[in-house]
């Protein structure tokens, strides 16, 4: 065996090697953080437990804790002041129902169920915030199966993600995000009403042209494709297609995996008006009849714009239209009020 082979074969074994070490550094902090996770919720269990038994709860409890801080603290020097114990505490309040991602166990020839943390603590530092249980559960569950860190959990709850895909469910199908998060199975699951821009920098009515939108969302693409969500990549932009020697252009073009459809997004900057749902009806035509594949699944539009009215997209679409959506979009993160009294609008 020559020298340049041996060479080959020492950089594929170093390669495979890198590979497995990097993986297994990756599952030693993994465990390390799920076993803190595990460690807190139990000293939390305990001080619970304990302030039970006391006769003045919220005296009792705060000395308790202020007690135990000092001597974990001349134990263990760091990670034990009252502050963290206190969030301890609430740590496990908040997660004691099982309202957490959890597995069936059979433990004594019985199925019982275990809470699982599968984030980090900072994680759970963030869901803490959330008082409704339904809406923390989402987050919990989207944060697992998207691999969100922090900084991406946090964005999305800051704008809203949970109360915009309510606002885009039917009210028996709401719950469903609670249980499993949001679920990609329908053209009309990937919409959401509004779509957040706030990472594009422009201010509320600030002026701009489609075109600086556009270069704004490109520029931020990871942004634009978190905000999208599940299963979408980026394709193209200002797609050219052409016939009767006129060209036209669409203004972004993603696939989504999980719908295995090409999704078309048009800009406007102003309000919505019946021209623009028909020039989408076109570009979602041309790709269903001339790129999409036999296998692929039909082409989905979105028109992204300041503003719209809602009987003008009903009485222009088909009724049983499920390719064409028209959303508002804002460049500013809305307050968590302002979506609420839209909920109780359309829940009414």
């Amino acid at each position: 065996m020559n020298l340049d082979k041996i060479d080959k074969i020492s950089d594929n074994l170093f390669i495979q090697a890198v590979d497995l070490i990097e993986t297994a550094k990756r599952n030693i902090v993994r465990n390390v953080n799920n076993n803190m996770v595990h460690t807190y919720f139990g000293i939390g269990k305990m001080i619970v437990e304990e302030e039970q038994n006391g006769e003045l709860r919220a005296e009792y409890g705060t000395q308790l804790m202020k007690n135990l801080s000092v001597k974990l603290l001349n134990r263990y020097k760091t990670g034990y002041s009252q502050r963290n114990i206190e969030q301890m505490r609430q740590f496990y309040i908040a997660f004691t129902k099982a309202q957490t991602v959890s597995a069936e166990l059979v433990e004594d020839n019985k199925t019982v169920k275990k809470i699982e943390f599968q984030l980090s603590w900072s994680h759970y530092l963030l869901l803490m915030r959330i008082q409704d249980t339904d809406e923390r559960k989402f987050y919990e569950i989207e944060s697992i199966t998207n691999g969100w860190g922090v900084r991406e959990l946090k964005r999305q709850f800051e704008s809203a993600l949970y109360q915009r895909l309510v606002l885009s469910k039917y009210k028996d199908s709401i719950k469903q995000l609670a249980r499993q998060g949001q679920i990609i199975e329908n053209s009309d699951d990937i919409i959401k009403e509004p779509y957040i821009l706030e990472f594009t920098g422009f201010p509320e009515h600030a002026t701009y042209s489609e075109n600086e939108l556009e270069n704004a969302l490109i520029n931020k693409l990871e942004h634009f494709l978190l905000e999208l969500g599940k299963g979408f990549t980026y394709v193209a932009r200002q797609k050219r297609f052409s016939f009767d020697e006129r060209h036209f252009y669409i203004d972004l073009v993603f696939y989504n995996r999980l719908l295995r459809c090409f999704v078309l997004i048009d800009l406007k900057i102003g309000d919505l008006k019946h021209q623009d749902i028909g020039q989408m009806q076109m570009y979602v035509n041309y790709y269903d009849r001339y790129v999409k594949l036999p296998e692929e699944n039909k082409t989905v539009g979105i028109i992204l714009c300041r503003d719209k009215s809602d009987i003008l997209v009903e009485i222009t679409l088909p009724t049983d239209n499920d390719q064409i959506f028209a959303s508002r979009y804002q460049t500013v993160l809305p307050s968590k009020e302002e979506l609420k009294q839209l909920i109780e609008i359309q829940n009414q």
